[in-house]
């Protein structure tokens, strides 16, 4: 079943941060946020990797802070909470949230429309965040999406801070980089089809977690920048973030995209029954998150 939610809620972050999607990948690894890109619980992230299916799992990449610039200008999509800050503030430029069957934003920047989708690949801790321009003709001169990424490296249950036993270094490949900060977890590879790297690298301090405040948790960490990745609008239409334990030659994401399209669409369709844990949701929330603790309500839309 689609779903669609439209500007109005998209728009108004009281609204935004209540909506979650989930993103599967059948083995026990996951990606999930709210609709508005802001982070509110520990548990979310776009690459939570099933490290020892079922069970055991890591939060490698926590999320992209993604930015369309015109020449001086930056207009924001991504979204992070602060103490006592809202930024950046992408929600403003976010005009429709669908899930038919993958978690699809669609933002105006500038006026250029553009659309991320956001899916994971069956049996394999890989997310791929794809960017569509949707707009006509040239773009403006200088026009760029620069994507900063954000990683944790940590536990799933865990919270994680500045320390200086990061290793920050990461090995360039030819289509992209990997990184290991820890040798207690797996490598990061981060594929791309970027036009330049940005390779100023800092940490992000105390996003905070509003969903784990009202657990009265810890509700504030801390997230490593190695680099970032720009996407120069005039070369192309299509642009893509790769994160997976897999370390890939070449990476097809439309054949992917395409692979997962169809054999979602069997499953909706009833010729083939789904395997457990192997969907895109649409999360509604009372009160906290998927059963955690015990005392979480949800009500979901498969």
């Amino acid at each position: 079943m689609a779903i669609v939610i439209k500007k109005d809620s998209c728009y108004t972050l009281s609204t935004s941060l209540e909506k979650e999607w989930l993103e599967t990948n059948g083995i026990g690894g996951y990606a999930s946020s709210t609709i508005s890109g802001a982070n509110t619980r520990r548990y979310h992230g776009l690459l939570m990797a099933a490290t020892k299916p079922p069970l055991g799992r890591a939060l490698l990449l926590s999320k992209l802070e993604e930015f369309f610039c015109l020449g001086d200008k930056e207009i924001p999509l991504s979204t992070n909470i602060y103490p006592n800050a809202v930024y950046p503030e992408g929600y403003k430029n976010f005009v429709q949230f669908s899930l038919n069957p993958f978690p699809v934003f669609d933002y105006s920047l500038n006026g250029i429309p553009v659309k991320k989708t956001v899916f994971m690949v069956h049996g394999e801790n890989t997310t791929i965040i794809l960017y569509q321009v949707q707009g006509k003709g040239k773009q403006p001169f200088g026009s760029t999406l620069k994507v900063r990424v954000m990683i944790a490296f940590r536990d799933y249950h865990g919270i994680t801070h500045e320390n200086p036993y990061l290793k920050p270094g990461y090995k360039i490949l030819s289509n992209g980089m990997c990184i290991q900060p820890y040798d207690t977890l797996p490598p990061l590879y981060l594929f791309h089809n970027a036009h330049a790297i940005d390779r100023t690298c800092f940490w992000y301090k105390n996003m905070e977690y509003p969903k784990e405040m009202e657990r009265g948790l810890e509700a504030y960490e801390d997230h490593f920048s190695p680099f970032a990745v720009h996407f120069d609008l005039n070369k192309g239409t299509d642009f893509f973030v790769v994160a997976s334990t897999k370390e890939y030659d070449k990476v097809d994401i439309f054949e992917l995209l395409n692979r997962e399209s169809v054999r979602r669409k069997k499953y909706l369709h009833g010729t083939s029954q789904a395997p457990p844990n192997t969907h895109s949701r649409l999360f509604l929330f009372t009160n906290t998150w998927g059963g955690q603790r015990g005392r979480e309500k949800t009500h979901h839309v498969d």
